[in-house]
C-alpha cells in the first residue's frame, strides 16, 4: 500500500498553537501556506507517500459520447454528474483511483471531481470560493486516512470526506457538495444513453486495475489507529452518508429499499467494488445506491467506508433499523 494515514477530529475553531509548533516540518513544500490559520493539529496530518502532485490531478479532461466506449466494462463504477440542461457525465473510477482529482467546468460551473480510494469517498465540488475559482491539486498528504487536496491559488489545504478548509486562508471555508452518484457504467449507459463519458487520460497507467487489490475486505483500513465504528459495524464496510447520518449498505442491500428520515432508499446490485478484484470490473458486488427526497428528488449523498464516516461525523447517528 502506497499510503499511510493519521488521526484526529476537525475542532470546531481556528487554532494557532499546536499548529503553529508542528508548521517547521512542513514548510519547505508549502511555503504559500498560512499555518497560522488551522483548524487542525497538524499532528494529525502525515505524508501518504507521494509528495504534492505525486498524484497527478487533471484539468479539463475530453469527453466521448457514452455510445462510442468500448474500454469500460458492465460493472465498473463511475461517477455520474447530470447538469440542468446538458448531456449527463460519467467519470470513471478507473481514472479516479489514479489522479484522485479531475478539475472540469461542466454546464459554465467550475467543478472539483474527487474520489480517496482509503475512504471511498467520491464527491463532486463547486470550485468556486467568494468569487474566486480555485484549482485543486493532490497534496500527498493524509487525515484520518482522507486525501488533503490544496488549491493552487493559496495552498490551502481542504479535506475531501467534508469539502472543508483546515489549514491556510480558506481555513473554515465550507466548499458545496454538488449532485452525483456512484453507478455503475451500465446502469449509466442505460438511464442516458446521449451522455458523455470522460475519456482516457494521456498518463502511463494500469487504468482498468486498482494498486488496491482486496483493501475493502481487510480487518482495518491501512495503519489507522483510530477508534472503530460502534454497534460492531466493520471499519471497511461501506455506508450511505446523507448529511450526519448514515446506513449501513449492508442493511440497505438485505431490505432492497427503506424509507426513512424523509428519504426513500434503493439498493439494486449491478456494480463492482473497485477496491477488491485487480480487475476494477470483477471486483465483488457492492450495488447501485439511489437517494430521494419526498418530492422524488435525488438527494447530495457520498458512500464512505464506516470509520471515516466515524472518524468526521463522532456524533453522527446510524441509521441501523429495528
Amino acid at each position: 500500500m502506497r499510503r499511510a494515514l493519521a488521526i484526529g477530529a476537525i475542532t470546531l475553531a481556528l487554532v494557532a498553537g499546536p499548529a503553529s509548533a508542528d508548521a517547521s516540518r512542513f514548510a519547505a513544500a508549502w511555503p504559500q501556506t498560512d499555518f497560522a490559520r488551522s483548524l487542525v493539529d497538524l499532528n494529525e496530518v502525515i505524508s501518504g507517500g507521494p509528495p504534492k502532485d505525486g498524484i497527478p490531478a487533471l484539468s479539463d479532461p475530453g469527453f466521448m459520447p457514452a455510445a462510442q466506449e468500448t474500454r469500460l466494462e458492465p460493472r465498473e463504477p463511475v461517477l455520474t454528474y447530470v447538469p440542468e440542461g446538458q448531456a449527463a457525465r460519467a467519470y470513471p473510477i478507473r481514472y479516479l483511483m489514479w489522479h484522485e482529482i479531475v478539475n472540469d467546468t461542466v454546464a459554465e460551473i467550475p467543478i472539483a471531481v474527487t474520489f480517496c480510494p482509503l475512504c471511498n469517498s467520491g464527491m463532486i465540488f463547486d470550485r468556486r470560493v467568494a468569487g474566486e475559482i480555485l484549482t485543486f491539486g493532490v497534496s500527498g498528504l493524509l487525515r484520518n486516512s482522507d486525501m488533503v487536496m490544496f488549491d493552487r491559488q493559496s495552498e490551502s489545504w481542504w479535506q475531501q470526506a467534508v469539502g472543508q478548509g483546515i489549514v491556510g486562508r480558506h481555513a473554515g471555508t465550507e466548499l458545496t457538495q454538488l449532485l452525483s452518484w456512484m453507478e455503475s457504467w451500465d446502469v449509466f449507459r442505460t438511464a442516458h444513453p446521449d451522455g458523455l463519458v470522460m475519456a482516457q487520460p494521456d498518463w502511463q497507467r494500469h487504468y482498468g486495475q486498482t494498486p488496491y487489490v482486496s483493501y475493502d475486505s481487510s480487518i482495518r483500513p491501512f495503519l489507522y489507529s483510530g477508534e472503530n465504528p460502534p454497534h460492531g459495524i466493520s471499519p471497511l464496510a461501506r455506508v450511505l452518508r446523507v448529511g450526519e447520518r448514515a446506513w449501513p449498505l449492508e442493511r440497505l442491500r438485505r431490505l432492497g429499499s427503506v424509507r426513512e428520515a424523509g428519504l426513500t432508499i434503493t439498493w439494486a446490485e449491478g456494480q463492482a467494488s473497485a477496491l477488491d478484484a485487480r480487475n476494477i470490473g470483477a471486483g465483488r458486488e457492492v450495488g447501485n445506491i439511489r437517494v430521494k427526497d419526498a418530492d422524488g428528488r435525488d438527494v447530495v449523498h457520498d458512500i464512505p467506508f464506516a470509520f471515516a464516516f466515524h472518524a468526521f461525523f463522532p456524533d453522527g447517528k446510524w441509521m441501523l433499523g429495528n
